[in-house]
Parts: C-alpha cells; sequence; structure tokens
C-alpha cells in the first residue's frame, strides 16, 4: 500500500462498536471485494470493500472477517481469515499479510487460512443462534454485478437454514457516518493532497490546453503524494460541458474565456476527499462570471453554519433551497412570478441548480449514513451548491469538506484551499 500505517487501534475501536450493537450469540460475517475482470488475463486495481476495512484494516483481496462476541472460546471471538501466502505469491503478486503482519495491522490474534474457512464456521454455527449477513443498502446503491459477499450470503443461507438473520448494514450506517479522530486526520490527508493537485493546476491552465492533460497534472500530484490516484471519476469540465453534472469525458479544448469547473479529489488509505473549485482558463473571470461565483459561494458559506448537530438533512436541503432562490433573483435568473407559481415539488431554483448541496463523505464518496436521523459531531458532509447556465455556456460549482462540530460552526478540512475569486486569479497570474 502507498499509504503509512494506520494505527490498529482505530479497527479495534471500530470493531467494539460494532460488536456492542450485535444481538447476543451472533455472528457477523464480511467479505473482501473481488477482482473484477476485463477480458483475457487483465483485470481491474483491487478495491477493498470498505467495510472490512472499516472493522480489520485488511486491504488485500480473498479476506474474510468473522465477529462472534459471545463465542465460548477467545480464539473465536474475531477471526481474520486470509489467503496464505507462500514464496510463488510474493515473486508473482509481491507481499501478501503474513499472520504476523494480519495482527499488526488488525489488532486481530486469531488469524486463519482461508482454506480452513468453512471447518472454522461450521464450528462456530454450532454455538450461534443469528448471523449478521452484510447486504448493501446505501440510498444510491445500484449494483448489477454479484458480489464475493452475494455469493456468501446465497452459500450460507443454503448450508445454515435454521440460523436467524439480522442485517450489519443498519448498525454500520450509523457507525461509519461518525468519524474516530484517526479517521478525520486521514480524511485531512487527502484533502491536503487535493491542495496540491489544485495548486498545481491553477498554474498550468490556460488557453488552449485539452482538459485530460489537466486530470494528468491532477493524477501525477496526487500518485508522487501516496495516494492511489482520485476517489471517483475526475470532472474536468471547461465551457458548457460544465452544464453536464456528470461529465467525465475529459477530452476538450480549453478556450480563453471560458470557465473550467474541477470536480476532483484525491483518495488516502481508502479515504475520500471531494473538492469542487471553477476558474476561469485566461486567468481573470468577466463581470459576469465573478458575479455568478460570488453568489455560489455565498449559497456554500451560509449553507455550512446550517451544518450543526441536530440538523436534519430534508429540511437543510429546503433552507439550502431559500437561499439559492434569493441569490437568483439578484442575478435575474429568476423573477418574483417564477417563485410565486412555481411546483413545491420541482421549485423554481431547481432550473439552475438541480443537485443536492451535500452527502455524506468518509470511506466512500458518498458515504454511509441514515438521512432521517439528526447530524451529529464528527459527521463529515460536503458542501457544493451550484449555478448551470447552459444559455450562457458556463456552469459554476464550489465545494469544500466539513466536519461538524459540537458547537459552533464546522471545521472546513479544505480550508487551505484557495476558493476567493481574486485569490484564485492572482495564483493564477503569479507567472
Amino acid at each position: 500500500m502507498k499509504y503509512h500505517a494506520i494505527d490498529r487501534e482505530l479497527f479495534s475501536t471500530n470493531r467494539a462498536k460494532f460488536t456492542a450493537q450485535m444481538k447476543p450469540n451472533s455472528v457477523a460475517i464480511f467479505n473482501s471485494n473481488d477482482i473484477y475482470p476485463i477480458s483475457a488475463d487483465s483485470t481491474l486495481p483491487f478495491a477493498q470493500h470498505r467495510d472490512i476495512f472499516y472493522l480489520s484494516g485488511a486491504d488485500q483481496e480473498e479476506s474474510i472477517l468473522l465477529l462472534f462476541p459471545d463465542a465460548p472460546y477467545a480464539h473465536l471471538r474475531e477471526i481474520l481469515f486470509l489467503r496464505e501466502t507462500n514464496e510463488h505469491i510474493a515473486i508473482w503478486e509481491g507481499e501478501k499479510l503474513t499472520k504476523e503482519r494480519a495482527f499488526e495491522v488488525s489488532g486481530i490474534r486469531s488469524v486463519i487460512w482461508l482454506q480452513d474457512f468453512q471447518k472454522t464456521l461450521k464450528e462456530v454455527m454450532a454455538y450461534a443462534d443469528t448471523i449478521y449477513i452484510n447486504t448493501n443498502e446505501h440510498y444510491r446503491a445500484s449494483v448489477e454485478t454479484q458480489t464475493r459477499e452475494d455469493r456468501f450470503i446465497k452459500w450460507w443461507k443454503e448450508t445454515y437454514p435454521a440460523h436467524k438473520v439480522e442485517k450489519s448494514n443498519p448498525i454500520l450506517q450509523r457507525l461509519r457516518s461518525v468519524k474516530e479522530s484517526q479517521e478525520i486526520a486521514l480524511m485531512q490527508t487527502a484533502c491536503d493532497i487535493t491542495e496540491k493537485g489544485i495548486r498545481r493546476i491553477l498554474n498550468f491552465v490556460k488557453p488552449g490546453v485539452m482538459e485530460y492533460e489537466i486530470e494528468a497534472e491532477f493524477a501525477h500530484e496526487f500518485l508522487r503524494n501516496r495516494s492511489k490516484g482520485f476517489a471517483y471519476t475526475p470532472i474536468i469540465a471547461s465551457g458548457a460541458n460544465a452544464n453536464v453534472l456528470h461529465y467525465i469525458e475529459n477530452n476538450q479544448e480549453c478556450k480563453a474565456g471560458d470557465l473550467l469547473l474541477l470536480d476532483v479529489g484525491a483518495e488516502y488509505a481508502n479515504y475520500s476527499s471531494d473538492l469542487s473549485r471553477t476558474i476561469p482558463v485566461s486567468g481573470r473571470f468577466t463581470e459576469r462570471q465573478r458575479a455568478v461565483y460570488n453568489a455560489v459561494l455565498k449559497v456554500k458559506n451560509e449553507a455550512t453554519k446550517l451544518l450543526v448537530p441536530g440538523t436534519l438533512w430534508k429540511e437543510y436541503h429546503v433552507e439550502v433551497g431559500k437561499i439559492m432562490t434569493s441569490e437568483l433573483l439578484g442575478l435575474g435568473l429568476l423573477d418574483k412570478a417564477d417563485v410565486q407559481n412555481e411546483d413545491p415539488a420541482w421549485p423554481a431554483y431547481k432550473k439552475y441548480f438541480m443537485h443536492g448541496t451535500s452527502h455524506h463523505l468518509g470511506l466512500d464518496t458518498h458515504d454511509y449514513g441514515l438521512l432521517y436521523e439528526p447530524m451529529q459531531p464528527n459527521m463529515v458532509f460536503t458542501v457544493e451548491p451550484g449555478i448551470y447556465i447552459p444559455a450562457e455556456g458556463f456552469g459554476i460549482r464550489l465545494e469544500d469538506d466539513v466536519v461538524i462540530q459540537k458547537s459552533g460552526a464546522p471545521f472546513n478540512l479544505m480550508r487551505n484551499i484557495p476558493i476567493e475569486a481574486e485569490e484564485i486569479e492572482q495564483l493564477m497570474n503569479e507567472n
């Protein structure tokens, strides 16, 4: 792994929080992700399932975590199953976790080779009444591929039909949404790497540069700072491309006078950052571009103040809509009649700002979190309003990542990344 070693105490703490929520005499099982094939003998780069990483720190394929806090024997209470490594694997694939190294990473003393999983599970199931299965219930999830977890659940139900079933996901939704201090520090590192990327490209962007060249500059800076790369597919959208919310082609020329919308973030140790900035290709905003830019910035700043303990996600977005409506009226994009005659299900401001303002952030870019429960300290949210004007050939989005505090304004993990129009212009014109 490129990232520095993480203190195993984080994963021990996470396991303790999870097992405290389990029903008596129950076992929970978590599988790693598959390595997905492309064709022939090619595969996609491996990305670990965030749940097993959150609970163990194990960051390799063919891993299984078993938690059984009420087991009659200590060695069955926490078990990490790993593919047995050997000299051949080390030569062809690189170093894998040994039993000793797995303990150093995870804090789990009972490490068993994967070939003994079914035998061990048979003993465990003789003692347990209930199993927690790990289904994906994220509100944005849309998965067509059968996962390693899916295959395990199917096999387990056929093999042990007499046991009761519970779901681990509701527990994880709550636990993962509230970050430990070590997690916030890892996310700060991801944001700091993103800052290095944005400062690099502010001295690089000019008329004639291709969007993919800018993407390459980000990738270079991220990788040289111990990131695996982008936390999500980057958006490098010049001119009218910014009005396509998930534009990812990144294959057009940046032209003089256009704006460039950047939605990029580095990952670090599997934790995400999520940044949006909009900059002028020629190094200077026009008067109109600056007016819209400052309106978006004002909405972002006012929205950030609303992210406090007790806030409900749905009500928060209603309030942000009111702030955005005021700014759109000031820009002449809406008039009073538009607002008076709006459809409550799709308010007038949605014509220019059609997406949400915030989402949970963490091990996933759209991280776990139950949106119907009040916000809590140490939850991390994005704040990302935008105004998109196809008729004028540009769109503007600004986004920071913030940590909710016990009192006062959220803590901005991207506080050092330039965002004021004047500072962006200054940095772009230093050379």
